[in-house]
């Protein structure tokens, strides 16, 4: 019972019993009315929550292991952590709580050395997990640093993009992170201050693998939604958790996980978010990772798997063209190359059992040279498993690896990415390139016709112009200099030449090249200067000097054996590559053209 502030009349007391079994007292003063008194008496009590974490955890199909199968052995077996059971109506659960106390926080002696003062300050960092088995699934609870205690093998990385792709308000999305699928393992995050549209943050729906997804729910039976004080939630899902306020009491609590769960019994995504799930990374340590692991370390046995083929990390990029020389080192062996392929990073491999390949993969060292006796690096050190890349299929799944992470991908996706490469493949091409055949070995014996050697051949017919090794130098590039293109045609086509014998290694590097000029001449007036300077000096009468605004380029691509290029010649990570590459030209009033050298 509260007692009225002092001043105000006290007329009487009146007692109402609410339906949970509580007793409310409201206290009536004689200026109040008797309507206010009995809004007041009917009034429910709100129901506390509290965000929280929650995973949803995959047995092993046909089997229900005990709540500990789930918890990564270290923490049921330190004495820093307790762990208990319990049962409550509608669950039966595991917690498991803890930390690992510290008498001194880390971060006291970076301040004592700026202050000058002596800080000892404890440190200790809490966990906490519950899990619980219930009539649907498995799930698990986690607090403060408490995930790090299941065993990623069998979290599942569906869990929370599922749930959010079939119930986030239409213009309630306030962040998206995603990873960038071409190799290079850039993640890009886009957030407002409120709510948006998805298509107002205009992702790529082919490159972008959405990693994480903040926004707001509406209309469900969640505790948070059923007190009435808001009309809207805020939930973050990442792959694998949702964060969102569940209630704290029992029965509260398996009602709004039953609303999750028939959340995430729809059948379909919603349509505007249907892209989301097309494509997900999945944790090194899933079980689907590690399954596809198995089967990948049997084809790293073979050098000549269809399976398996080498891409340029992110960090070569930029080097990979003017590379001359390549050095692949495991221990005492070294293997030195001109031409970087698969089958040297598999002979230094080679002595390794099954089950320790792709770990001795990542013990090669990689270094490019700018010169042929590997005198002068042409990039920084990397290992081989940055060079990876794998299709592997695993019953109906398909999976990706690329720069040290498996992606999963589904049906959806790899028919719209059919379907856009095989437009771009079948459209009228206007450059005609000539054949490339194999030539007599040089003094080195390496193949003379090269990409030097084909350059001349394809700049020889009238109207073309060769810019192979012609590079625009500026200030901007510190000393270094830009490639346009490899051949300029005759109706402004930048020609970007490159041999892939092991279907994608360069050409990740050839579609970046075609954006990176194209920029470069759009937005740099030194650089187009200087280049249209250089066009002007051998062909006066080009039409690229009257008619800038219009430009086409064109990949010129010799697979191996000179096979044509059809959508299932090239590893996903290139049609992504590609596409990319498309979107941007065109964005940029360029057109793109794929043009198949034949030997």
């Amino acid at each position: 019972m509260q007692i009225p502030p002092s001043g105000i009349p006290l007329s009487r007391i009146e007692l109402s019993g609410g339906e949970d079994g509580t007793l409310s007292a409201f206290v009536v003063s004689s200026t109040a009315s008797r309507a206010e008194a009995a809004l007041a008496s009917t009034r429910t009590p709100r129901s506390a929550t509290r965000k929280s974490t929650l995973h949803r955890l995959r047995p092993p199909e046909g089997t229900a292991p005990e709540l500990r199968t789930f918890v990564r052995e270290r923490y049921l077996e330190s004495e820093d952590y307790q762990t208990r059971e319990f049962t409550r109506p509608g669950m039966e659960g595991l917690l498991i709580t803890g930390g690992v106390p510290r008498e001194r926080a880390d971060w006291c002696s970076a301040v004592e050395s700026i202050t000058g003062l002596d800080v000892s300050e404890r440190s200790r960092a809490a966990a906490g997990l519950i899990l619980m088995r219930t009539g649907r699934g498995t799930y698990a609870l986690s607090y403060g640093v408490g995930q790090h205690m299941l065993d990623p093998y069998f979290r599942d990385d569906e869990f929370g993009l599922e749930f959010a792709t079939r119930c986030l308000d239409d213009d309630g999305v306030i962040k998206v992170r995603n990873q960038i699928m071409d190799g290079r393992g850039r993640v890009d995050e886009y957030s407002v201050s409120r709510g948006e549209r998805i298509d107002d943050f205009g992702l790529d729906r082919f490159g972008a693998v959405v990693r994480r997804i903040c926004g707001t729910v509406s209309g469900l039976s969640l505790t948070s939604l059923e007190t009435g004080r808001t009309r809207q939630v805020r939930v973050e899902c990442a792959q694998a958790t949702i964060k969102i306020p569940l209630a704290t009491t029992v029965e509260q609590f398996l009602s709004d996980l039953e609303a999750i769960e028939d959340v995430c019994a729809r059948p379909d995504p919603l349509p505007q978010l249907r892209f989301v799930s097309r494509v997900h990374t999945l944790d090194n340590r899933s079980r689907k990772a590690v399954q596809a692991q198995a089967i990948l370390e049997r084809h790293l046995a073979d050098p000549d798997s269809p399976r398996l083929t080498i891409g340029v990390p992110d960090s070569c990029q930029e080097s990979y063209s003017s590379a001359q020389a390549f050095r692949a080192r495991r221990g005492a062996r070294t293997i030195g190359t001109s031409d970087l392929e698969l089958h040297h990073l598999l002979q230094l491999i080679q002595d390794k059992p099954e089950g320790e390949r792709l770990k001795a993969l990542g013990d090669v060292r990689v270094t490019m040279f700018s010169d042929d006796d590997c005198q002068t690096p042409a990039g920084v050190t990397t290992n081989g498993k940055e060079w990876l890349i794998a299709d592997i299929t695993m019953g109906t799944d398909r999976l990706f690896y690329g720069n040290g992470k498996w992606f999963e991908v589904g049906a959806g996706f790899l028919q719209t990415l059919e379907e856009e490469l095989t437009t771009l493949f079948t459209q009228p091409q206007t450059v005609t390139l000539p054949p490339w055949p194999k030539g007599p070995p040089d003094s080195q014996g390496h193949d003379s016709h090269d990409e030097d050697w084909f350059n001349h051949q394809a700049a020889e017919p009238d109207g073309y112009l060769l810019f192979d090794k012609k590079d625009i130098v500026t200030a901007k590039f510190r000393g270094g200099g830009l490639e346009i293109c490899d051949v300029l045609g005759p109706e402004n086509q930048l020609i970007c030449i490159k041999k892939a014998p092991a279907s994608t290694a360069p050409l990740n590097h050839l579609f970046a090249q075609g954006v990176v000029a194209v920029e470069t001449l759009r937005s740099d007036l030194d650089v187009r200067t200087k280049f249209l300077d250089q066009v002007a000096a051998h062909m006066p009468d080009h039409r690229l000097l009257d008619d800038f605004g219009t430009l086409r380029v064109v990949f010129g691509i010799l697979l191996k054996d000179g096979q044509d290029i059809r959508v299932d010649s090239l590893f996903a990570f290139a049609q992504v590559s590609l596409l990319q590459a498309v979107r941007r030209l065109r964005a940029m009033n360029a057109e793109v053209e794929v043009v198949a050298i034949h030997r």
